[in-house]
């Protein structure tokens, strides 16, 4: 197996962490051994060196300490869903997969429960966002969680007939896989951020999310490529561009780096395009922007600082013959 070094990510962004972190895990840990999706000594292990509560807290710096814990729920809640798919034979059944994620559904719709560790502690989150999201606000998470389940779909579908994406597919799908939008959605009740209608839907604002989304995204296959090319999942930038364009492995993460430096470049470049819409807007729409740059860092410095998820120095790979 080759080894890869992984490139030196940079970003012209300030690295924030939320003075409630500790806090949080403390509530996190304790939250997901309730619900029983931590049920043995080495799985609470695990957990406690992921430390999901910090990627929550680094990219919400200034929520306070209820919408934290919310946000770190959700997040976690993400990550085990993301591995069971991933991992289990349930990201091979797409049928099946579709039946639990309508389930998931029902319960953002229709607040029906669903009698399943994941079900049940999925109906905790929605019901304390609901607490404190309008109905406008939840009918656009309802929607970003809705193409988040459709992109698994599409993963699992993927998965069973044995098919790696084309580059061109994968971009296309990558922002939906990673859930990401909805955690944009959550800028609004997690950091009290309000914005109307035309202002999030301005098409610079969209691409900054976009960007935003890429970038963390794509830095996220580089440090998490060993990790799934030896899980023989393909949805990864850096091997489907392997794939796609018959490279040695290195060649293909530094493509994906230069990618990615591409998006941070157009991020940077698209805050000084933005349009005033009035003092008050302007205010908000900059704390708005404000928490897409932690997103942006916060995945870098959780990846690279805090959490024994991925191994992100050098790392062995299995090459694609």
């Amino acid at each position: 197996m080759p080894t890869i070094t992984l490139p030196r990510i940079e970003y012209p962004f300030p690295s924030l962490i939320n003075e409630h972190v500790n806090a949080a895990h403390e509530q996190n840990r304790q939250w997901v051994q309730s619900f029983g999706l931590i049920n043995n000594p080495e799985a609470l292990t695990r957990f406690d060196r992921s430390r999901f509560a910090w990627l929550a807290a680094r990219a919400f710096p200034h929520a306070s300490y209820h919408e934290l814990c919310i946000i770190a729920n959700f997040n976690t809640w993400l990550f085990m869903l993301d591995d069971q798919c991933d991992e289990a034979q349930l990201g091979k059944k797409a049928v099946y997969l579709e039946h639990v994620t309508d389930g998931f559904m029902d319960i953002l719709r229709h607040n029906k429960p669903i009698d399943s560790v994941l079900g049940r502690s999925f109906t905790s989150i929605w019901e304390r966002m609901q607490a404190i999201g309008d109905s406008a606000w939840q009918t656009r998470f309802i929607r970003s969680m809705d193409e988040y389940f459709t992109s698994c779909h599409w993963e699992a579908g993927n998965r069973a007939a044995g098919i790696t994406p084309t580059v061109a597919e994968y971009v296309t799908m990558r922002p939906y896989t990673g859930a990401l939008f909805a955690d944009v959605e959550a800028i609004e009740i997690i950091e009290k951020v309000y914005l109307p209608a035309h202002i999030l839907q301005h098409f610079i604002v969209q691409r900054l999310v976009l960007a935003c989304n890429n970038i963390v995204c794509w830095s996220n296959d580089i440090f998490s490529c060993a990790k799934e090319a030896k899980q023989g999942d393909v949805h990864n930038l850096v091997l489907v561009l392997q794939h796609e364009r018959n490279l040695p492995i290195q060649e293909a993460v530094n493509e994906t780096a230069r990618m990615h430096n591409e998006e941070v470049k157009l991020f940077t470049a698209l805050e000084k395009l933005l349009p005033s819409f009035g003092e008050e807007t302007d205010r908000e729409l900059e704390r708005f922007i404000a928490v897409l740059r932690s997103w942006i860092t916060a995945n870098y410095d959780w990846s690279f600082h805090d959490t024994g998820r991925y191994q992100v120095r050098e790392v062995e790979v299995f090459a694609e013959k």
